[in-house]
């Protein structure tokens, strides 16, 4: 698998970029739209836990590449995802991190990020295998997951601590390179439904 640089990527729209810390106001502001930060189940940062959330981001790289999910229309943050886990020897890493401002979710977002991440994995990064993985609890994470056509591997028990302190089993998601040809046009069927060509 080739090296995970920071990159640009655009579809239907949106805009991903290498999260920076000049848009520590745009992802406070997304954070906002719904007080994400109270949702049990997910990692989005309070208002005042952005710039540290902002850091610890770059100081992860290589192994995690953040970024700010912009529409373009209105130049909007609405939102952020990664590249993590990231192993280039074995040709796997995964998209995760992931939220959106209430007012963008269950829209065209999404699927166009994610599209536009496993495009980019598979067919210039020379990926094996995205992985995915959420909360147990974090249905709607599933859901969403499970739409993109991944394969339910398994679940780690006790995997991992939430902010409130209690430990969270992961649900593990993958999706292989021989896979993705048939994901890839579910994904394009799917923002066709949604009115984006």
């Amino acid at each position: 698998m080739n090296t995970v640089l920071p990159t640009t990527l655009e579809l239907h729209g949106v805009r991903l970029e290498p999260l920076g810390a000049h848009h520590a106001d745009g992802l406070r502001a997304a954070a906002s739209d719904g007080q994400l930060w109270q949702l049990r189940v997910t990692s989005v940062p309070a208002p005042d836990e952005v710039d540290a959330y902002i850091d610890k981001a770059i100081e992860q790289r290589p192994t995690r590449l953040a970024f700010a999910v912009i529409d373009i229309a209105s130049g909007a943050l609405v939102g952020t995802t990664s590249y993590h886990d990231i192993v280039p020897a074995i040709g796997r890493l995964e998209i995760g991190y992931t939220w959106y401002a209430k007012r963008w979710q269950r829209s065209h977002v999404n699927t166009s990020c994610k599209l536009l991440l496993m495009t980019h994995a598979f067919e210039a990064l020379g990926a094996a295998l995205v992985g995915l993985r959420t909360d147990n609890f974090n249905h709607a994470s599933q859901a969403a997951i499970e739409r993109l056509g991944a394969n339910k591997d398994g679940v780690l028990r006790h995997h991992a601590l939430r902010r409130d302190g209690t430990v969270r089993d992961t649900v593990m998601y993958s999706i292989t390179a021989g896979e993705w040809p048939e994901i890839k046009a579910h994904l394009r069927y799917k923002l066709a439904q949604h009115g984006t060509p």
